[in-house]
């Protein structure tokens, strides 16, 4: 589960990137709250939860950790791609960023609950080894 993540939470790093270098080159800066979106939820969070599933292998072994990836991946370009539109001046749009931020915080907080189901308190297991797919 943590190989999924870093390299979900890679490819959100990359297009955040990317739309930072063009929203400084064109000076149209509408759009930061996306940009700033897919940098936190998309890159920061899921690397984050992948460095954490990687501590605590027992995590990462779980329904809810594969139910909390399938629902921050769908819901995530849900709201990112619905945002976008409703800044571009879409009103309908509304509807998808309502729905894709609840599916994204249902995500997180299947996150939050395996954490509490998981982790009793005890030191980490240990990882074995380096991060390989």
């Amino acid at each position: 589960m943590a190989i999924r993540f870093l390299k979900v939470a890679a490819a959100y790093l990359m297009l955040g990137v990317t739309m930072g270098f063009g929203m400084g080159i064109t000076h149209q800066f509408q759009y930061a709250p996306v940009h700033a979106h897919v940098n936190l939820l998309g890159w920061a969070t899921q690397a984050l939860v992948a460095l954490i599933y990687r501590v605590f292998p027992q995590a990462a072994e779980t329904r809810l950790a594969r139910l909390h990836f399938g629902m921050h991946n769908i819901g995530l370009p849900v709201f990112m791609a619905s945002l976008f539109l409703l800044i571009a001046g879409h009103a309908w749009a509304q509807a998808g960023v309502a729905v894709g931020a609840a599916i994204t915080l249902t995500g997180i907080a299947l996150f939050v609950a395996n954490l509490a189901r998981t982790l009793d308190g005890r030191a980490p297991a240990r990882a074995a080894g380096p991060i390989a797919p």
